[in-house]
């Protein structure tokens, strides 16, 4: 598989501070384009797809397919769980609205990112979340380290947000997907709800 490297190339890490092998959950393929050459500097490097938080089934479908892309091209292990979790997410964050339904988002794929890495013998687990400046990288960073450690793992926090634009870039470079929300149905609501897009009268479509 081809390599894929961004030039110049800089990191953000010390690396007395490295693990020696690193599953890293991941959130999207543009994500996975940014920060795939950093986590790659820390050794053994795996991603894992598992995200009950996008929906709906056709968006779910897309992000899919854009990580299984991204990761090929970067010639990086794919784990990727392509059960649709649409009603695993509602039974456990329905009754929220903000910050907790996103806490409990959070905690949802860490856990499972955490599990899977103790499973498979990693060292440490990371998130592509924290490419994200739309991301409470505190909140990020508090429940990965919870999870991390529960599991006997290392949870490596690096502000990813410095590489992000180049993951863009190289996404829009290959027409590789990129959302247009954060991923659940409440998120595709808080984005679209103040728009007028997708909106049209019958007669735009030709009907009488």
């Amino acid at each position: 598989m081809r390599h894929l490297c961004f030039s110049p190339c800089t990191f953000y890490f010390s690396s007395s501070t490295l693990p020696s092998s690193i599953l890293i959950h991941v959130c999207c393929g543009p994500c996975l384009l940014a920060v795939v050459e950093a986590v790659r500097r820390m050794g053994r490097a795996a991603a894992l797809f598992h995200n009950p938080n996008i929906h709906p089934l056709l968006e779910f479908r897309r992000r899919l397919t854009a990580v299984q892309v991204a990761a090929e091209r970067a010639g990086l292990e794919l784990i990727a769980d392509g059960r649709y979790g649409l009603r695993e997410f509602l039974a456990r964050t329905a009754p929220w609205e903000r910050p907790a339904r996103c806490a409990a988002c959070r905690r949802m794929r860490l856990a499972e990112t955490a599990r899977q890495a103790a499973e498979r013998g990693f060292e440490a687990v990371t998130t592509t979340l924290l490419a994200s400046a739309h991301q409470d990288h505190d909140a990020v960073r508090q429940v990965g380290q919870e999870e991390a450690a529960a599991r006997g793992l290392r949870f490596h926090y690096e502000d990813f947000r410095p590489l992000a634009a180049r993951g863009h870039d190289e996404a829009r470079r290959i027409s590789l997907y990129r959302q247009q929300y954060c991923g659940c149905i409440f998120s595709e609501e808080e984005r679209f709800a103040p728009t007028r897009l997708h909106l049209h009268r019958a007669s735009d479509r030709g009907e009488p």
